[in-house]
């Protein structure tokens, strides 16, 4: 580890990262100089991967947490051997390259998770370990580990700061998270200076105190950290944190150890100055001598070797155990069981005017789904009864039982969201988390993370409005609806009684290409007669007629009704409420059930204007405790939108309903009001 073929090596990772920032003109390139040497240690004597088999499931994961310092990973993944071009690296940052600012997954090979927001890579890669754990528990025999990897991540200063990490620390450390292995870029410089500014913790000592083993290392000590990680490897009942002491802007004269080098190029004479310090040509960039390529392209010889390894071991373990291997195949492919399964597993919630709370059939149906999708793991942030998120006799993921089923995150939304967004990442499980839906906000970082990066984790969020009650406005979410609802790629599903409520699970559950949001009430809800009501199945095209206005008059093809009344979740009760008060009023009124604005909105145009007619003179209302920031795009500027634009109270649900006008009388009156005026003004 000390030759002089592997100083160059180290010395092209720098220059590479110097000269891709200088040609971008942005980037980071201290952070890769700093680290060069941890990681090619990582890279080259460590980290079991294949270039050319870049989703081999049995792979080591890395996470580059500190996603500012890209181009290390990017300057790794084109050294040994992945489909990351000398070309790329000059593209670095521009239009359409593969090489953007921060590491995107599904854009780059060998890019195994989306990072950038400090923090989240920590606590992701702790999902990560937490599903290897979770499959090698339940598909590992004796004389057969056809599940047994690490996952290892790059953490900086910014990323310990941040409080996901405290959370995933303080998570994995509990679970004794045995093959987590993080380095830690301790180069004690944050964008603003000195981390003495801001950041004078004793880290060695706190990560102690959560359960981590921990080594202290100089970081450009090469066969120090070689010794560390193995040791790390060795330790397997504690996650492991190596704190490498490093020199952030390593080899720049002027800039080495100082704030200038971290998130800004060094300049032309400073890059040429660093290289000339470093035994490098200061006239060439993006120069990779030919013993680099050969040192470095070993990587792939020792991948194909590891993976073909573990395919002949993967053949012996589907000699002696077939059925486990079939459906560890599925899992490790991501295929859910068929739609016949899935439908015959679920069974119809039967009419009941008082009806349950939505929260109380999703766990219903999570009991029944659990039989015949056994990918689905998962919990709650500390609220598992309030959100009904337990799967009887599946067990507690543990660090006695990693084959359990049940997880409890405690009070950590954001480490769970993160967790999740890793499980799904690794592959071969389905995780979901429940919360409070007023405690989405500590999970909006994953969430939008997951919806960026296509990961299909599933949120239970319940007590969704101010039907939650007594609680007050501290735990009713008001604008939550419309501001996750503003998320690209988010599918936000509220469901209107318990029927639709499972017709959402199995949404959630087929949905591969993002997060999937349930919300549900804390209150009952009537289940509606579905012999007098549509289907629950149109629950899939996001809003569907529920019950036809008594007279319904065509207009351009359509059928036309006096008023479209369209609701989400409890509300849906209440707008049949009042749509039968309208029609004792001899006013012609539908009711559109619409759980999903986002699937609503992937329904061709044809259909939606079937479901919400686009007349004259017909009125469209919209029915949802909460903000109507968003309604007029659904009821038009002409139409009435009753919710809550300020925050609850502390009450009984009932009284809540009635004080601010969401009570089915209130309505039915303040439509009528509104029709009679319309027509006053000829209208």
């Amino acid at each position: 580890m000390t030759s002089s073929v592997d100083d160059l090596c180290v010395n092209t990772i720098r220059a590479l990262s110097m000269d891709a920032v200088q040609q971008a003109n942005s980037g980071h390139p201290g952070m890769p100089m700093g680290m060069a040497d941890a990681a090619y240690v990582l890279w080259t004597q460590h980290l079991s991967h294949h270039p050319h088999q870049p989703n081999w499931f049995n792979r080591d994961r890395f996470v580059l947490s500190a996603g500012h310092g890209s181009m290390l990973l990017y300057s790794l993944l084109h050294l040994t051997g992945y489909d990351v071009s000398l070309d790329d690296l000059k593209a670095f940052r521009q239009w359409d390259s593969i090489t953007p600012g921060h590491p995107e997954v599904g854009l780059t090979a060998g890019v195994e998770t989306t990072t950038g927001p400090l923090g989240q890579g920590f606590a992701t890669g702790v999902g990560m370990a937490m599903a290897e754990a979770h499959l090698a528990a339940r598909f590992n025999r004796e004389g057969h580990q056809i599940i047994d990897h690490h996952t290892y991540a790059i953490v900086s200063d910014g990323d310990l700061m941040e409080g996901v990490s405290h959370e995933a620390a303080s998570m994995a450390g509990h679970m004794k998270l045995g093959k987590l292995i993080y380095l830690y870029d301790a180069n004690r410089i944050s964008i603003d200076g000195s981390t003495d500014l801001s950041f004078t913790e004793d880290v060695a000592t706190r990560f102690t105190s959560y359960g981590w083993h921990v080594i202290e290392v100089d970081g450009h000590d090469r066969e120090a950290v070689d010794q560390a990680i193995a040791k790390a490897k060795s330790v397997e009942d504690q996650p492991s944190l190596v704190v490498c002491r490093t020199h952030i802007g390593f080899g720049s004269p002027n800039k080495q150890d100082s704030e200038s080098s971290h998130g800004a190029p060094l300049g032309e004479e400073e890059v040429a100055a660093t290289k000339k310090a470093l035994g490098l040509d200061p006239s060439k960039t993006f120069d990779v001598p030919v013993e680099v390529t050969d040192a470095m392209g070993q990587a792939t010889e020792r991948g194909n070797e590891a993976h073909e390894g573990w395919l002949d071991r993967l053949d012996a373990y589907r000699e002696a155990f077939p059925e486990l291997s079939q459906e560890l195949e599925r899992r490790m492919a991501g295929e859910l069981p068929t739609d016949d399964v899935l439908d015959a597993a679920i069974k119809p919630f039967p009419t009941d005017a008082k009806g349950m709370a939505s929260r109380k059939s999703s766990g219903a149906v999570l009991q029944q789904l659990k039989e015949v999708v056994p990918e689905l793991v998962g919990g709650s942030a500390d609220l598992t009864g309030s959100n009904n998120t337990f799967m009887d006799d599946e067990g507690i993921f543990s660090s006695t039982n990693y084959a359990g089923r049940n997880i409890h995150y405690g009070v950590r939304e954001h480490a769970m969201g993160a967790a999740m967004n890793g499980m799904a990442l690794h592959g071969g499980v389905r995780p979901f988390g429940g919360t409070f839906m007023v405690f989405s906000d500590y999970c909006r970082p994953a969430i939008r993370l997951a919806a960026l990066s296509h990961i299909p984790a599933i949120y239970v969020f319940t007590h969704d409005s101010i039907g939650l009650g007594e609680d007050g406005p501290t735990h009713q979410p008001i604008e939550h609806l419309a501001s996750l609802r503003a998320m690209p790629n988010v599918c936000v599903l509220r469901p209107g009684d318990a029927n639709e409520v499972a017709e959402a699970w199995k949404v959630a559950l087929k949905r591969q290409d993002g997060p999937t949001l349930l919300m549900l009430t804390r209150q009952n809800i009537p289940t509606l007669d579905r012999s007098v009501f549509a289907s629950a199945s149109h629950t899939t095209k996001g809003a569907y007629i529920l019950k036809h206005g008594s007279v319904e008059h065509e207009v351009q093809g359509v059928a036309v009704p006096d008023v479209t009344i369209c609701a989400t979740g409890s509300e849906l009760a209440v707008a049949t409420e009042v749509a039968q008060l309208l029609e004792e009023s001899s006013v012609s009124t539908r009711v559109v059930s619409m759980p999903s604005w986002e699937l609503f909105d992937h329904q061709s145009e044809t259909y939606q204007h079937s479901v919400i007619p686009q007349a004259d003179g017909h009125l469209v209302v919209s029915i949802e405790a909460g903000s109507t920031f968003g309604w007029k795009n659904w009821v038009g500027e002409q139409g009435l939108s009753f919710g809550l634009d300020h925050f609850g109270a502390s009450a009984p649900a009932e009284v809540l309903f009635e004080k601010f006008g969401l009570s089915a009388n209130a309505i039915y009156e303040a439509i009528l009001a509104h029709r009679s005026s319309q027509k006053d003004a000829g209208v």
